[in-house]
């Protein structure tokens, strides 16, 4: 199958371009051009040739996200909410750095950008490029609009203080809720004015491509209500469901309690939020098209919640169908993984890992226990690995993730992008190309299998790199220093139909046929360490045997990268 790229531009979900949505934009674009005259913006350098815009290609199942013509794996690193200004840049660069990260994601709000309404002011924007690029590091923007953590905080004053022109929603008792309503076209309008000008200013200040993807609003939805009781609501609500909604779900016409039942409120919210998102991205998109998508504060990913306990309306994984038809131009909901345990972690990658939502994971916890995840999620095809509050400002959002952002702190996930880093471009590649497969190490130690097909993968932990373990009652034989918490993975990508890339921290990775009534047994035919060069291409140091791999093949803390050739006798 051919490859088929998405920039997400004014598209219906991977469908055709919308021509309504280029004239709005333009429309917008246009109405801001004399604002924008007003803005106090820095002079940025003109680049004839312009690199060719980021965008999402999907073949046979895979997707990856395009960069300079091929496949990028974001490595990267989210900066906390408020280091969003030039005077705190400095304090990100140096954990970007330590950390090894390709990409910083850190946010534009709104009221930075736009102060007072129609006048507009990129000089943050212009640093932050000029910066960005002198690092050699790539942006994923972050926009801080109607919504952040389902608020309006991050709104200029104009907006946020203006309850009659921005009304926020109203609950189930008739009481004011601290956010605002999607269902005002007063507030789309001033949201989508605003995101227009910062993607019209991208397009000409960014030749580079150094923004890569914009996120757009940050983890919408509402806590203790779960939708708007409004008047407006109230009416809308006891309306028909939208024919698109109702034909896309493949559900029998009618009101939102007849379609929906008890599930009704929340997809009503959900569809609202949904289609204003939508048409943000798409009147920027429409300027300027970079891929975009949004995030989701999350509910378990199991058991049932109340809609009231999480972000009822947001992208959570039990109303995605809802969004997917709502809001075609985001190309995917990424999770953001806070959850301690192993099992809420794999849930959440199960959640939001399907084949019309590609894997990223934009934002997970920043204590050392999240580090082993990058390998579950890149074997999940995911398109990039980003832990959040990765800045010395001296914020902790502890004890969500770390207690304090440290060298020791950064440590777990500067192994990670050691490891990958060199080969980023490769491991995209494998990706998008190839079947790839990972694990983290479960809460418990306990030992996985990987199908790979022909063979199986079986992963061990708290093993030494020499002999076998004793039993488990002998408690005589002690284990591996560092190995006391769980910390490990392997990362596998099929290179041939017997040859595969190992990598992994703190495993041991041992290979048998999967047919068990096979009279064949295996063996290593050779298992070949390496490195990849700047063009990708494969560098032999050495061949592994004896010692090294009469007990499978031992990753420690070192970043090594195996080319391992199966065969029978």
């Amino acid at each position: 199958m051919s490859e088929r790229r998405y920039s997400g531009a004014a598209k219906r979900w991977f469908g055709r371009k919308d021509g309504i949505a280029l004239l709005i934009a333009a429309a917008f674009f246009l109405s801001g051009c004399d604002a924008r005259k007003d803005a106090t913006q820095s002079a940025m350098p003109v680049v004839q040739n312009a690199a060719e815009i980021p965008y999402i290609a999907h073949k046979d199942g895979h997707y990856a996200l395009m960069v300079g013509g091929a496949p990028y794996l974001i490595l990267g690193a989210q900066a906390n909410n408020s280091s969003n200004y030039p005077a705190e840049l400095s304090k990100v660069w140096p954990a970007v750095q330590m950390l090894g990260a390709n990409t910083l994601e850190i946010p534009v709000a709104w009221e930075q950008i736009e102060p007072t309404e129609g006048k507009f002011d990129f000089s943050y924007v212009d640093t932050l490029l000029r910066q960005a690029r002198r690092h050699q590091v790539h942006l994923v923007l972050l926009w801080f609009g109607t919504w952040k953590n389902t608020g309006p905080n991050y709104a200029p004053a104009w907006v946020k203080l203006d309850n009659k022109r921005f009304p926020r929603m109203i609950g189930a008792k008739g009481e004011k809720i601290y956010a605002l309503s999607p269902l005002y076209p007063s507030t789309l309008d001033a949201d989508r004015t605003a995101f227009v000008a910062l993607m019209s200013h991208l397009k000409s200040a960014d030749p580079q491509r150094t923004v890569l993807m914009m996120q757009v609003e940050n983890e919408t939805g509402t806590y203790g209500t779960v939708r708007d009781y409004s008047p407006a609501a109230q009416k809308l609500f006891g309306e028909t469901v939208p024919q698109d909604l109702v034909e896309g779900l493949r559900k029998e016409p009618g009101t939102w309690k007849q379609v929906f039942g008890k599930d009704a409120d929340e997809s009503f919210h959900a569809w609202n939020i949904a289609r204003f998102v939508d048409q943000v991205a798409k009147a920027g998109q429409a300027v300027y098209p970079l891929p975009m998508y949004v995030n989701a504060a999350l509910r378990d990913p199991d058991n049932y919640q109340d809609p009231r306990t999480y972000a009822a309306g947001g992208p959570t994984w039990n109303v995605l169908d809802i969004w997917k038809i709502a809001a075609p131009s985001i190309f995917t909901a990424a999770p953001d993984i806070y959850g301690h345990t192993y099992e809420d972690v794999s849930g959440q990658i199960r959640r939001y890992h399907r084949p019309d939502n590609p894997l990223v994971v934009v934002e997970i916890g920043n204590a050392p226990s999240f580090a082993r995840y990058f390998f579950a999620i890149l074997g999940d095809q995911g398109l990039g690995f980003s832990p959040f509050g990765m800045d010395f400002t001296g914020y902790s959002n502890y004890p969500l993730g770390a207690l304090t952002v440290d060298a020791k702190t950064i440590a777990p996930f500067a192994l990670d992008y050691r490891i990958i880093g060199p080969m980023m471009r490769v491991w995209a590649k494998l990706s998008f190309d190839k079947p790839v497969w990972g694990v983290s190490e479960p809460d418990n130690h306990a030992t996985q299998t990987i199908d790979l097909g022909r063979w199986t993968a079986k992963v061990e932990y708290q093993q030494w790199q020499f002999g076998f373990s004793t039993s488990p009652k002998d408690k005589s034989r002690t284990i591996p220093p560092g190995t006391e918490n769980p910390s490990g993975g392997v990362l596998i990508a099929r290179l041939g139909p017997d040859e595969f890339l190992v990598t992994g921290l703190h495993a041991r990775v041992s290979f048998q046929l999967t047919a068990t009534n096979s009279a064949l047994r295996p063996i290593f035919d050779k298992v070949v360490e390496g490195h990849y060069d700047d063009q990708g291409k494969w560098v032999f140091e050495r061949i592994w045997n004896g010692d090294e791999t009469d007990y499978g093949l031992n990753f420690t803390s070192a970043p090594q990268v195996l080319h391992v050739k199966l065969a029978t006798y």
